[in-house]
């Protein structure tokens, strides 16, 4: 699904950045360009970046658990 129509920026892109360290909006922005134009798409990138911190918190946790 396109998270940006703008940079025609999908949510396998986002996800992607994510996997290989950008870790906050400022990141994303820098290395795919989400929210550098109309910014409608801030919404839909925020819900996947902590969707990602949560997953990612999740593995810490059974990592120390285990």
């Amino acid at each position: 699904m396109y998270v940006c129509i703008c940079k025609a920026i999908t949510d396998r892109d986002v996800r992607q950045a994510l996997d290989e360290g950008c870790c906050c909006m400022r990141d994303l922005k820098e290395r795919l360009g989400v929210c550098s134009a109309c910014c409608k798409c801030a919404p839909a990138a925020k819900a996947l970046l902590e969707e990602h911190m949560a997953d990612a918190g999740l593995a810490r946790l059974a990592r120390s658990v285990a």
